[in-house]
């Protein structure tokens, strides 16, 4: 396999993930893409940002490609001092608008980064500790890839919270076919399995 062909294989399975997330705000109210549906406060357009926030820093700052270079970073950004978890949920003065634009900037700037660097490039992770920041690009992007599919599989979970939308991907869900009843009895078969093992 060629370096551009693994490239491309990486971006694609990076990209699928950015397009689930995306997708799974769809249709919803403000309430819906920004309300907490966990005890830990996961929220859909939490994901969006942190999730920008996370290529933007480690296939930006990481290799010498900052994207906030001429205009400040938001509050939230590593380098200030935002609190715990201030890249997982969306201030009422940011918008859904501003928050899925930063994440496809932070798309096309990721894609620059991959496109210019070579996959053994190597990089320094600004926020992890001295002895281990030394990074390659291929590295860097398995790790991104890891990050944003596991948020869009949480994605998923809090997607179905809220208003049964099942799937993963816009052009199939991959799911079985099933009418609410069918789906209603599956459901009951498997919490009747849940009780009868944990009786036996």
């Amino acid at each position: 396999m060629t370096a551009s062909n693994a490239k491309a294989d990486l971006l694609r399975y990076l990209q699928e993930a950015r397009d689930a997330l995306l997708w799974k705000l769809e249709g919803l109210s403000e309430y819906d893409a920004r309300r907490p549906l966990t005890p830990t406060g996961t929220n859909l357009l939490g994901l969006v940002k942190h999730v920008a926030g996370v290529e933007l820093g480690y296939l930006g700052d990481t290799f010498g490609r900052p994207y906030f270079e001429t205009e400040p970073p938001p509050p939230w950004w590593y380098t200030r001092d935002p609190g715990p978890n201030a890249d997982m949920w969306a201030t009422p003065d940011e918008s859904r608008e501003q928050i899925t634009e930063l994440y496809r900037q932070a798309w096309r700037h990721s894609d620059r980064t991959v496109e210019a660097l070579a996959l053994d490039a190597t990089g320094q992770v600004p926020w992890w500790p001295e002895e281990r920041r030394e990074v390659t690009l291929h590295h860097v992007l398995v790790r991104v890839i890891s990050d944003t599919q596991r948020h869009a599989g949480h994605a998923d979970i809090v997607r179905e919270l809220i208003d049964g939308s099942a799937g993963h991907i816009p052009a199939g869900d991959s799911l079985p076919e099933g009418d609410p009843a069918w789906w209603d009895r599956y459901r009951d078969r498997l919490e009747r399995s849940a009780r009868e093992a944990s009786d036996g």
